[in-house]
């Protein structure tokens, strides 16, 4: 064999063994409400990393964590409120969590409504028979929602009326569809279907409502985890993110 057929040889070598390490999945497991965001992300995130595949994954911040604690192999992280990412604990690589996003509160009625609202107090009224929430135990909006309640004396009286809901579209969609007479969503989901649903007040008195987002300590492609962090927190994914009318971290 010649000096030059062992070099083209050697050469093939090189591009087969690299091949599979170009071509990359990286996980994103993300809260619902920013599903139409993140996924606007994708193109332009794969294509300044040629040879990365954005894989997204969206569900309640809660049932997210379920699947990680299952061993998800998940890279990245995105929840919708603190408390969910706090629970995380170990699974986080917690020197990589930054806030990214912010959100409101509002209470929302389907677009044909004819009844009267602009407080949570008139959903005690015998007209609002029932009032989609998102579950408090698995769905941030939901403790977000509880928190409000809680605070002016409105959640136990309000819990024979409460549809849970297991993320916040879902709430949306109990409105939207005219199953329910109210509803407790961000403000960002209710933007999404202004042809379906009306809000009838921001609604205040929770938390804060911010957006963590880190890498996962056993995630094995964590400089491109870091790289999607990055672009999220940069300009292009926050102007994507201010389009869809998230709020500034």
């Amino acid at each position: 064999m010649n000096l030059k057929s062992l070099h083209t040889i050697l050469s093939l070598c090189i591009v087969l063994m690299s091949t599979p390490a170009m071509a990359k999945d990286l996980l994103v497991s993300a809260a619902a409400s920013l599903a139409n965001a993140f996924t606007e992300m994708k193109e332009p995130f794969e294509k300044t990393h040629p040879g990365t595949t954005l894989v997204l994954n969206f569900a309640s911040s809660g049932a997210l964590l379920k699947q990680m604690e299952q061993g998800a192999p998940v890279d990245v992280f995105a929840s919708a409120d603190q408390a969910t990412m706090d629970k995380a604990g170990k699974l986080m690589d917690t020197a990589t969590r930054v806030n990214f996003a912010g959100n409101a509160l509002v209470l929302i009625v389907p677009a044909d409504s004819k009844l009267p609202l602009s407080t949570p107090d008139e959903l005690k009224g015998e007209a609002f028979k029932l009032v989609a929430i998102g579950n408090p135990d698995s769905v941030p909006v939901g403790r977000y929602t509880k928190g409000t309640l809680e605070a002016v004396g409105l959640y136990e009286a309000l819990t024979p009326k409460f549809v849970m809901a297991e993320n916040v579209r879902q709430a949306l969609d109990y409105v939207a569809r005219g199953e329910v007479q109210a509803g407790f969503v961000y403000a960002t989901d209710a933007a999404l279907r202004a042809d379906k649903v009306n809000v009838a007040a921001e609604v205040t008195g929770h938390k804060p409502i911010t957006y963590p987002i880190a890498l996962l300590a056993g995630s094995q492609n964590k400089d491109m985890g870091q790289a999607f962090v990055n672009f999220v927190k940069g300009e292009e994914g926050q102007a994507i993110l201010g389009r869809f009318g998230f709020k500034k971290p």
